[in-house]
């Protein structure tokens, strides 16, 4: 019996694996605790001073102030005389094929950092000097460095300006919102913006042709008296017709842009389109046949036609112009900036905290490190490793 028990006495230690090794597991981690004990003073110290230090460090750093300006960009909305484009057909589809886009406030911040603008402040309060840069290109960056542009879902438009000058940071501000101002009085942005200069340089063009058509007329010499075959409200009627035979090819042109011409719009269009032309076939073939009268006829067509489209755009042009008007100052702001009374940074206390949970976490991973290199010195096998890892170093940088 007493020599069955010596036998299995041993047997007990390997039938227990995970004793063993919850064993080993809690010896280890009782070896960091008392390493972290042992080295207590220069964790909690040494993290100390390094957050002392970087305190004292943030106080030398200049104060860096933050300007803010809020604005209203321009709202894109829809007028009473955008309903009227339907009698232009693609005319008004054209004019207005860009507005309404999803969020238009991203558009006016794309304005904000553009080249133009940016361009513009560095002249206006000469950035290269300022900021010491040689190139246009690094003061763009140092401008895009200090600004802070976003949109909030109330729709206003917020401008963040850092600069250690608290006067030229609100200045800076403003002067985004000024030069936003002058950019957008050149571009077309709003829907009304649009139509008013799509109209605008329809009429010129329409003004010219009349006025050439006119003096062609005139040269004639032949009076109306030899349209009593054929009125002149008759050849007034064939003229009206081709401004619109005119008007639909616009829109045609128009819809390619954004339909397919499989789409049942485009295919309607298509429709008017050979309608009106038909019409405008049947209407040519009543014209006199006499050589002086057709001459008269098609001359005097001619300047009916350019007549009617110069009405009509001139028209539209007006009323684009009242709802331009309509819509007021391009730009509403809200809060002007003005010079910030407080520091936006640097943060001291931030700093300093952060400086000190680093400094701690760069000492505890020091000391870890020194305690495996200590332990694995007295064990013969690492230490020889360690040995070995030594020399290949040395060989390394011996290179």
């Amino acid at each position: 019996m007493p020599a069955l028990q010596a036998k299995k006495e041993p047997s007990t230690v390997t039938d227990h694996p995970n004793i063993a090794a919850e064993t080993e597991d809690e010896i280890s981690l009782l070896d960091l605790l008392q390493t972290i004990a042992d080295n207590l003073r220069l964790l909690v110290l040494g993290s100390l001073l390094v957050g002392l230090v970087a305190l004292g460090i943030s106080f030398a750093i200049p104060p860096t102030y933050t300007a803010t300006v809020k604005f209203l960009p321009p709202q894109q909305q829809q007028s009473a005389a955008a309903s009227m484009l339907a009698s232009l057909g693609g005319l008004g589809g054209l004019a207005g094929a860009a507005a309404g886009l999803k969020n238009p406030a991203d558009q006016y911040i794309a304005f904000l950092k553009s080249n133009n603008v940016q361009d513009a402040l560095i002249e206006r309060f000469k950035l290269q000097d300022r900021y010491e840069t040689k190139l246009k290109i690094d003061t763009r960056l140092m401008l895009s460095g200090s600004t802070r542009a976003a949109a909030g879902k109330d729709g206003l438009i917020t401008i963040d300006i850092d600069d250690k000058d608290p006067q030229f940071a609100a200045d800076l501000a403003n002067a985004h919102v000024d030069e936003l101002q002058k950019l957008l009085a050149r571009l077309a942005v709003t829907e009304a913006q649009q139509r008013r200069a799509f109209f605008e340089k329809q009429l010129t063009q329409v003004k010219d042709k009349m006025i050439a058509a006119e003096l062609a007329l005139r040269a004639t010499g032949i009076s109306g008296n030899v349209l009593k075959s054929n009125p002149a409200s008759a050849v007034a009627a064939v003229a009206a017709l081709k401004a619109q035979v005119t008007a639909q090819e616009v829109k045609l042109g128009a819809m390619r842009g954004y339909l397919a011409e499989t789409a049942p719009d485009f295919k309607l269009a298509m429709n008017e389109l050979g309608s009106l032309r038909r019409q405008l076939s049947k209407q040519e073939e009543d014209e006199p046949t006499g050589t002086g009268q057709s001459d008269y006829v098609a001359k005097y067509r001619e300047f009916k036609y350019h007549e009617t489209l110069f009405e009509l755009f001139a028209k539209q042009f007006e009323l684009a112009k009242v709802d331009e008007s309509r819509e007021g100052a391009v730009i509403q702001v809200l809060d002007a900036a003005q010079a910030p009374e407080r520091k936006a940074k640097p943060k001291k206390a931030l700093i300093a905290m952060l400086a000190t949970l680093a400094a701690g976490f760069v000492l505890l991973l020091f000391v870890f490190i020194r305690q495996a290199l200590r332990s694995a010195s007295q064990d013969q096998a690492s230490a020889e490793k360690l040995s070995n890892l030594k020399t290949a170093w040395r060989k390394a940088f011996s290179r």
